[in-house]
């Protein structure tokens, strides 16, 4: 798995929690304070995001950090 891959598997991850939560890119967002094309970017695999910002999307979610950076 190269960077480029491993950006969209986390991104994807992110987007299936944060559908499973209920919330909609935009209402996402708003929450975290951010764009919803700043949403749009991690979950299309656009954005190298930190471990701190995975930890932060996580606790934004209700969700453990190992959901979002499953690989299986």
């Amino acid at each position: 798995m190269n960077k480029k891959e491993l950006c969209k598997k986390i991104g994807k991850n992110i987007q299936n929690e944060r559908i499973a939560k209920g919330y909609t890119q935009e209402e996402f967002a708003e929450l975290m304070n951010v764009s919803w094309s700043y949403v749009s970017k991690i979950e299309c695999g656009v954005l190298n995001l930190s471990l701190g910002k995975v930890l932060e999307l996580a606790q934004f979610l209700n969700s453990d950090v190992k959901n979002l950076l499953k690989l299986d």
